[in-house]
């Protein structure tokens, strides 16, 4: 009646090559090597969402990089993170056809098709030698808000304690001997479910980056850190009917060698990288300046393009971006708009956040932001949603004029709270715009669409609203009106 069974979990992973002279290094090659020494124990091997973005190369792959190497890596199971859907429910189920393993979505309902969202699992069952291991997938209902490409009308959340209650229920009647859920959401909530549902008997978590184990009303919570640097052996031992749980975690790091195959797939992708530059993403029919001299000093098309889709993708009120984010330096001339331009202008992983914010402090952040022209500072806004005038003469910190300010065709309103998108970096406080430290996030920044992806999924929803793409999951990014690409 003795038994052990083996599982390996791995959570948040973006980028597949090691990063240098910093340990552990991780690396897809290593983590496959470090896993490979517990192949003669037949582990099972779980993961719990967030592969296909956010990283340079899920930007010209949109994720499909991590198909071959979760397959190699013999993944028998894994749960939707926020991030998997960053370029669509369509990608994303393409995407996810391809993997030789079930994804989980065991709380969240796509009204659309009265099914889990992305064609996920319920639960599911896997007979591992002589026990029955029963999984189930559950998500939070904070994240949902931040998925640009999903319209969260369309969506039924279930809270994951009543729906983890009742699939845990199920699964112990069909007769499994262990019920594990993979969750994506923060640490209290798992805490949460391992408080109030008796019947799980494991919690193998993402969406947190650091490592962590914990023992919650005599279960284990289990965070295996992040990006192939971390993972974590658990032993379940049973005993008869009972079970005796140990973790062990492992480190990544440049100790282990790299494995030949999956070093070869890692090669592959990023040699793609190269050739991919020159897909074209869409068309834009006026040119962009992207100059310095231009977007740090006055409203460009570029600008108003960038922050436009912004407000579409987060529905926001308005939104405020620094000029130093737009990088280079030059003119995009009309016609084909490749992503090669797009990773010239937006070469950094900058993460969006909603703010709330009333108008006086919108007015200070404005004063901040033209507070060193004519200087070509990158602080310098480039706006949508709202106009605003300021006289150059004036002193910094006195240069915006209030009655000059309208949101959305309405004068602003100084004791009214606003929905600002903005990028996670001046939500901090940079760049001067220490007032945002002050307003109330509305999303959390390592939850929210990344700015380079949230451009590239406005053109495919132009392709679709136009015809040129087919759309099966009737999900897609909130577009922006054509005629205020360029004001």
């Amino acid at each position: 009646d003795r038994c052990r069974v083996t599982i390996l979990h791995f959570n948040d992973v973006y980028n597949i090559e090691e990063r240098p002279n910093t340990e552990p290094v991780g690396g897809a090659a290593r983590f496959a090597t470090a896993m490979g020494k517990y192949r003669d124990q037949n582990p099972l091997v779980f993961f719990s969402g967030d592969c296909l973005n956010p990283s340079m190369m899920s930007s010209i792959t949109k994720g499909k990089q991590m198909v071959p190497i979760l397959n190699s890596l013999k993944v028998k199971a894994a749960v939707y993170g926020n991030h998997d859907f960053d370029f669509g429910v369509d990608e994303l189920e393409d995407v996810t056809m391809e993997t030789k393993f079930p994804w989980l979505m065991s709380n969240v309902i796509d009204t659309l098709t009265d099914k889990p969202l992305a064609d996920g699992l319920e639960k599911t069952v896997i007979t591992w030698g002589t026990k029955k291991i029963g999984l189930i997938g559950l998500v939070e209902e904070e994240w949902l808000v931040t998925l640009a490409t999903v319209d969260k009308d369309d969506l039924k959340y279930l809270d994951y304690v009543e729906e983890g209650r009742r699939l845990a229920k199920e699964l112990k009647e069909e007769g499994v001997d262990l019920v594990i859920a993979l969750t994506h959401m923060r640490w209290p909530n798992d805490v949460r479910l391992a408080e109030q549902v008796e019947e799980i008997d494991l919690i193998l978590g993402g969406h947190d980056h650091d490592y962590d184990v914990k023992k919650v009303n005599g279960k284990y919570i289990v965070k295996s850190g992040t990006e192939f640097r971390n993972f974590t052996k658990v032993e379940v031992d049973f005993i008869g009917p009972k079970y005796e749980i140990s973790t062990m975690k492992i480190e990544v790091t440049s100790a282990y060698r790299e494995d030949v195959e999956m070093k070869k797939i890692v090669e592959e992708f990023t040699s793609l990288m190269s050739d991919k530059t020159a897909t074209t993403l869409g068309r834009i029919e006026s040119e962009l300046d992207g100059r310095f001299a231009t977007v740090r000093t006055q409203e460009s098309a570029l600008g108003n393009f960038l922050t436009d889709v912004m407000v579409a993708a987060t529905q926001a009120d308005l939104a405020i971006l620094n000029s130093g984010t737009l990088r280079s330096d030059s003119v995009h001339s009309a016609g084909d708009f490749t992503i090669k331009d797009l990773l010239t202008i937006l070469p950094l992983i900058d993460p969006l956040v909603v703010l709330e914010a009333t108008g006086t402090q919108i007015i200070q952040a404005l004063e901040n932001g033209v507070s060193q022209y004519p200087k070509t500072e990158g602080r310098f806004p480039q706006v949508s949603g709202i106009m605003f005038g300021f006289d150059p003469e004036g002193p910094p910190g006195s240069r915006v004029d209030p009655n000059s300010v309208k949101v959305d065709g309405e004068y602003l309103v100084p004791e009214k709270v606003y929905r600002v998108c903005t990028k996670a970096y001046i939500a901090r406080g940079k760049d001067g715009y220490d007032v945002f430290k002050d307003c109330k996030p509305l999303t959390d920044p390592d939850e929210g669409p990344i700015l380079s992806t949230v451009i590239q999924n406005h053109f495919t929803a132009v392709d679709i609203v136009k015809g040129l793409k087919p759309c099966r999951s009737g999900h897609h990014q909130s577009l922006i009106h054509v005629a205020s690409v360029a004001k």
